[in-house]
């Protein structure tokens, strides 16, 4: 079997902030968290990367509750990224007021669901609206669908990568997977007519979870903040936890996407694996 080797004019690398929940000045995160501060670190984090990613997805729930004041907060320190970003919302988020503090954002719509793709890059990249307002829930209904099926019919032959809010497969972890994207099987019906999409990307579970699905592959990247806890038990009761904050990166490398993490904070390294003389180290 041959493997196609990419070059690296193609190469392309995107990082991902989801599920930021911005809260208004002075407003604690379900009472115990400074997401703010988190999200400031996330950004220093992304900029301080070497290669930086050609460009950022944020996936949603950019607030906590979607107030104004929160908006400006979060936007003050998106506008730190030195690369561009792409939003998309989430169920805690409002589209209004999404497009009057991101006016500057050319690539959103005026009007109607927050869809657009951007082709830019070597990838294209086509941001999907899952929201249904007032519900926690989320929906690719037949407007939408049709809306990305014409695109994907308008570049056939380009790699194509999707992204939005709430995943269309089961976690395990029951009381998110209750809010999963609604329709999705006729998401996936028309992913396995389009073999130019290599990736879906979500957010919404606030933790590092993939799978294969309808020929390609879907995942969930972690929030630079709380993670929702790991525990797939029947019945299972919501909560979080602070385990350390990450993003994922995806590396397209001209032939395929490749999924990392790269958590934020100080650690310790790197060490080489082999001396001066070049042998491994004993």
């Amino acid at each position: 079997m041959h493997c196609t080797t990419a070059l690296e004019s193609d190469a392309v690398l995107i990082a991902q902030i989801t599920d930021t929940h911005i809260r208004a000045e002075g407003k604690l995160c379900y009472g115990k968290l400074d997401t703010f501060t988190y999200l400031e670190r996330c950004v220093a984090h992304i900029n301080a990367l070497s290669p930086r990613p050609d460009a950022v997805l944020v996936t949603g729930d950019i607030t906590d509750f979607a107030c104004r004041a929160a908006y400006e907060r979060a936007a003050a320190a998106f506008a730190q990224l030195v690369m561009p970003f792409y939003l998309v919302p989430g169920n805690h988020d409002d589209p209004a007021l999404i497009r009057a503090v991101f006016n500057d954002h050319e690539y959103l719509p005026d009007a109607g669901f927050v869809q657009y793709a951007i082709d830019t890059y070597a990838i294209r990249l086509i941001g999907l609206d899952t929201q249904v307002i007032g519900e926690s829930g989320g929906l690719l209904c037949a407007q939408r669908l049709a809306w990305l099926t014409a695109q994907l019919l308008a570049a056939p032959n380009k790699p194509t990568l999707l992204f939005m809010h709430h995943p269309p497969f089961e976690t395990g972890i029951g009381h998110m997977d209750v809010q999963n994207c609604a329709n999705a099987a006729a998401l996936g019906h028309l992913v396995q007519q389009n073999q130019q999409i290599k990736y879906i990307l979500c957010g919404h579970v606030h933790r590092q979870i993939e799978t294969a699905w309808c020929g390609t592959v879907v995942a969930v990247g972690p929030s630079p903040a709380h993670a929702v806890a790991l525990d797939i038990e029947v019945g299972a009761e919501p909560s979080f936890v602070l385990e350390p904050p990450c993003i994922k990166l995806l590396h397209w490398n001209g032939a395929q996407l490749i999924g990392h993490l790269s958590f934020i904070g100080e650690f310790a390294g790197p060490y080489p694996f082999y001396d001066a003389a070049g042998k491994l180290i004993d």
